[in-house]
């Protein structure tokens, strides 16, 4: 009788081990085990991106539109919106360097919206950029160089600047089809 006792106990501590609660147990230590990793892996990856790593022509960004959707060259696809550049000047162009954004009016320098403090990474051809409230995605689309903006997050709103969906260099526009406003002083 007392083997069987005993035995009898053996099983069911074995049983006890396995049952489900010590396995959520064990699950709950792996998954924190795994997310301390990620933090780690994505603290080191932030470190090795510096901030002198943004392109250097994001610093002068003016907005575009597509002029010739069926157009396969980039310079003859993209050009100047004609109203938000030169009729009614309320397009923003982009200036990003290390630690600053700031949206300018196109047609009045001194109407500008700055952003101080943010983070940024290059995946590919994408620049992302993090702000607190929202994330700006700048994506090359073409060689010409075009780049398509997409904004995540809180809704940016400025007074008198319009932001436009896509954008270009500035020392890339003369190459465009159409790149200045002709008779208009925008």
């Amino acid at each position: 009788m007392k083997n069987v006792v005993i035995n009898f106990s053996l099983v069911t501590a074995l049983l006890a081990s396995c049952s489900p609660a010590t396995e959520k147990k064990v699950n709950s230590v792996v998954s924190k085990t795994v997310k301390k990793d990620t933090v780690s892996m994505s603290g080191a990856v932030k470190n090795h991106i510096s901030k002198a790593d943004i392109p250097a022509d994001f610093s002068a960004l003016v907005p575009i539109d597509v002029l010739n959707s069926k157009s396969t060259n980039g310079y003859e696809k993209y050009g100047i919106e004609f109203s938000g550049n030169c009729y009614s000047c309320d397009l923003a162009s982009l200036s990003i360097t290390k630690d600053k954004m700031i949206w300018t009016n196109v047609c009045d320098e001194n109407d500008a919206f700055k952003i101080d403090g943010f983070s940024f990474s290059i995946e590919g051809n994408k620049t992302i950029l993090k702000t607190p409230e929202r994330t700006y995605i700048l994506t090359q689309i073409d060689k010409a160089p075009v780049y398509e903006l997409i904004i995540e997050g809180r809704k940016l709103e400025l007074n008198n600047k319009r932001l436009s969906r896509y954008f270009t260099t500035k020392k890339a526009l003369p190459l465009f089809k159409e790149h200045d406003c002709g008779d208009f002083e925008g």
